[in-house]
């Protein structure tokens, strides 16, 4: 069976792994990913743990998942915030030639998506799209075994979707923006606001709280649901998919929301795609697996 590389780099830490094409870890390794200190520190560092890999060269292509927007064809990041200097960076490129074998680069949730499509809970299904709810919100269509990242790299970035206008100025998203209203971080600042005498760390405590009859938890997590079925909704107005996968951190307490977001969604679309299941992603490892899946994706 032919296996691939694949690199989950962050900010902060980096893993690489030798992958088989069914999505099977065989080997990997682990270390800092240097992200602060420039693209030539990082690649060196990306190289020598890439040779570390037993028999790497028996690899047919080398994938790598990066934060932020992607220029997939031309194998560069779009935007670096967590690593500075890589903006248009030939990250592909390099590698390839270094490795003489193929590479290719995405956005690190486009790569999870795209594992949860080939190999995980969207197997055989045509279009899929996965939405990651977490820390913050984003998202990716993979048609036939492809992410769609448009011309900028910018396709699936679901995070800026406008469901309410008349919401409260939050940051550098548009006002009433998806991730401000029902990501983990949302939730998290609407319960520190609505109970500022209270010890909300997290998400989790505002589901407590709900779960405990408290009147203002239970009217964040109602607008959470609400918000959410109208994003559903409209991705389904867009794309129509086979199948919603969620992954995210969030879905920890997905039985305390998802139901909800599902009868919202079926109240907000056409009743033809009334049928479109939800489904919790299945993959432990998605990131690096789907890097790992890139080449198979542009067809090596």
């Amino acid at each position: 069976m032919r296996t691939f590389i694949g690199i989950d780099l962050g900010g902060t830490n980096v893993r690489v792994a030798k992958i088989t094409e069914d999505g099977q870890i065989v080997a990997q390794v682990k270390g800092p990913s240097y992200g602060t200190e420039g693209p030539e520190k990082v690649m060196g560092n990306l190289k020598e743990m890439i040779r570390e890999i037993p028999d790497w060269r028996e690899c047919s292509g080398i994938g790598v998942g990066v934060p932020g927007p992607v220029n997939t064809k031309a194998g560069t990041m779009v935007l670096s915030t967590n690593l500075p200097g890589f903006t248009g960076y030939p990250f592909a490129d390099e590698l390839s030639k270094e490795f003489g074998m193929p590479a290719f680069l995405d956005n690190d949730a486009n790569v999870a998506g795209l594992a949860e499509a080939l190999v995980g809970a969207g197997k055989g299904l045509s279009t899929v799209f996965y939405v990651t709810i977490s820390t913050g919100i984003g998202g990716v269509l993979v048609v036939d075994g492809k992410t769609v990242s448009g011309k900028h790299g910018f396709g699936g970035e679901i995070a800026n979707i406008i469901i309410d206008r008349d919401r409260e100025k939050v940051n550098y998203l548009n006002v009433g923006a998806i991730e401000n209203e029902a990501s983990g971080t949302a939730i998290t600042r609407k319960g520190r606001e609505a109970f500022p005498d209270k010890d909300v760390p997290h998400a989790g405590a505002v589901f407590d709280l709900a779960d405990a009859g408290d009147e203002k938890a239970i009217a964040i997590i109602d607008g959470m649901k609400k918000d959410l079925g109208q994003l559903f909704a409209t991705i389904a107005c867009v794309c129509d998919p086979d199948i919603f996968i969620i992954g995210g951190g969030m879905t920890k307490s997905a039985d305390k929301f998802l139901p909800g977001v599902i009868e919202q969604f079926k109240a907000m679309s056409h009743q033809a795609v009334h049928d479109t299941p939800f489904v919790i992603a299945t993959l432990d490892e998605p990131g690096i697996i789907g890097a790992a899946m890139l080449p198979v994706s542009n067809g090596i």
